[in-house]
């Protein structure tokens, strides 16, 4: 492909080649560094040798570039990608069309100039694999189509099963539709699965998609496409980790990928005269943007607070593990809030469906944003409220008071959007991460609910997760990703289950003592190293943690756990 004769983009492509494949020369290997770099290299930036050919894509990175016909299931590949083809006759196009039109705008890890070229030159030139991903996930908005709605559906399990084998087949000549193909699989309905992730990674790997490639000798839009294939790769690997309860495999020691810029993106996606889909390709890419940024938070969150050696870090604190949790959490929650207040008007809830002051119709995937912000912010929030769980006593009932009340705050806030979303979001293109982020929302109900000090904290709990079970039902009509909702109702059905099984409660008094939470408050500064003056706090009344108030009500609430921000603030607006 790098010699193709006529004019093509896949010229001088690195990792898309129709019959080579990449491997990185890490600087442990066989091959010498100091070596290599006395290897003659032609004006191609290659050098051949017995092994293979060496590409030097900068002064300090080099790559073997090895046979695709050497490897095994080589042969299979042209059977595989025409049987896929057949499969769906003749609405390959079609499908191709709805995937670009739904998925691509906020999952853009596919060169959409390149694909078409491809695929209008010649469909076999595709890796199996991907072609197939594409479709699959494309059949999901099948009914959405007027052109496919009233066709009858290709073999989704049979193109599934074609798919899988090329997969396995392609992990032996690497390419970046290999990352792109398994990236695709994983996000389709009950497609996650963790060990394919520790696939995708290595993979990556082999390819050097952890490393800076803003100075190769490689084609312009193919940097741009690496930084995104790399940070979407990121993004699996850490949201990965967070629903399956694993360590996460990306390192900040070994990931120099640098951050996304507007360069980054194809400047030509869409027709220049049609403002609706300019505005929606543009919003699609702050949303991927920003889902990077918040991928990178909650990154921070998991190595702070839920690797083996910091939890053993608060277990080994004893009675200080609860504070040394909060001096923690304090910075993580500024970058969180900071980062909500400073979202992009184009991707806000309550203005992804206007453009030029006309309702939009199109579906919108803003959502899985919104839903891995309070996923995010819930994460946090469980961490501090289980170390109040473990000792109790070891700070006082102020601090309790005021952590469970943000907390609170953040299960409100959470429930509420998941009430506001429309079919508009419900139908588009979601995470892979979203369902288990909404049943996480049910998971903090039910811990909150678990850890109430009293019956009546305790029954308003169990009454919201209630309201969040029916609203999760209707949100699971036909026509919309009902597997979002049924999954989040099926988790918090198994955890309230296991709720019913707590001892009674006791009944507490509603207001308790102003004097007590006077001395309580002065005790934490004090014993915090925070005393030195009056501090003045607003009414509790607020935040009474037996009340049913909207997110907006928590303002007072707020505003005093800013005040004690030195040890915990651990509240921001939603």
């Amino acid at each position: 492909m790098a010699n193709f004769g006529g004019p093509t983009l896949l010229k001088r492509t690195l990792g898309l080649q129709d019959d080579r494949y990449s491997q990185y020369i890490g600087p442990t290997t066989d091959f010498e560094p100091s070596l290599i770099n006395l290897s003659p290299f032609d004006p191609q930036d290659e050098s051949l040798l017995a092994r293979g050919t060496l590409r030097k894509v900068s002064d300090d990175d080099t790559f073997l570039m090895l046979p695709d016909y050497a490897t095994p299931g080589y042969e299979h590949q042209l059977e595989d990608v025409e049987a896929i083809e057949r499969l769906v006759a003749p609405n390959g196009r079609k499908l191709i069309d709805l995937y670009f039109q739904v998925v691509h705008p906020s999952f853009p890890i596919i060169q959409r100039n390149v694909f078409y070229e491809q695929y209008e030159r010649d469909y076999r030139e595709f890796s199996p694999a991907l072609l197939a991903a594409v479709y699959i996930l494309a059949i999901n908005w099948w009914d959405q189509s007027e052109e496919l709605s009233n066709l009858p559906r290709p073999d989704v399990k049979e193109i599934e099963r074609i798919m899988r084998s090329a997969l396995t087949g392609a992990s032996w000549r690497p390419k970046l539709s290999t990352v792109q193909a398994g990236l695709l699989l994983s996000q389709k309905p009950e497609g996650d699965q963790w060990a394919p992730t520790a696939q995708l990674v290595a993979t990556a790997q082999e390819l050097g998609l952890h490393l800076d490639c803003t100075h190769w000798k490689i084609p312009p839009w193919e940097k741009g496409l690496r930084k995104r294939l790399a940070w979407a790769l990121y993004m699996q690997d850490k949201w990965g980790a967070l629903v399956h309860g694993r360590p996460s495999h990306i390192f900040t020691t070994n990931w120099v990928v640098q951050p996304l810029t507007p360069n980054d993106f194809p400047e030509l996606e869409c027709d220049e005269n049609d403002t609706e889909e300019k505005l929606e390709i543009e919003r699609g890419r702050t949303l991927f943007t920003q889902m990077v940024y918040l991928s990178q938070v909650l990154s921070e969150i998991l190595d702070t607070f839920y690797t083996l050696q910091a939890m053993q870090n608060v277990a080994n604190a004893g009675p200080q593990g609860t504070h040394l949790v909060l001096s923690l959490a304090k910075p993580i929650q500024l970058k969180l809030k900071e980062w909500y207040a400073a979202i992009p008007a184009n991707i806000r809830m309550d203005s992804s469906f206007q453009t030029n002051n006309v309702s939009s119709t199109r579906l919108s995937s803003i959502g899985y944003l919104h839903l891995a912000y309070f996923a995010t912010e819930i994460t946090l929030h469980r961490r501090i409220i289980r170390s109040l769980a473990a000792d109790s006593q070891a700070v006082d009932a102020y601090v309790q008071h005021i952590c469970r009340s943000a907390a609170k705050a953040r299960l409100i806030s959470a429930m509420d959007f998941v009430n506001r979303l429309t079919h508009q979001h419900l139908r588009a293109f979601w995470f892979f991460a979203s369902k288990t982020n909404f049943a996480l929302i049910g998971t903090f109900g039910s811990l909150l609910w678990a850890t109430s000090p009293g019956r009546e904290e305790a029954d308003w709990y169990r009454r919201r997760l209630g309201e969040y079970r029916w609203t999760l039902s209707v949100s699971s009509k036909p026509g919309e990703r009902k597997g979002l909702a049924e999954f989040a109702m099926g988790m918090l059905d198994i955890s309230t289950g296991l709720l019913k099984k707590l001892p009674e409660k006791p009944e507490l008094s509603r207001s308790g003592s102003t004097a007590e939470m006077d001395l309580g408050r002065r005790h934490s500064l004090l014993s915090m190293g925070l005393g030195g003056g009056p501090m003045e706090f607003q009414s509790m009344g607020s935040a009474d943690v037996s009340g049913g108030q909207s997110p907006e009500s928590y303002d007072s609430s707020e505003e005093m756990y800013d005040n004690f921000a030195p040890t915990g603030g651990i509240a921001s607006r939603s």
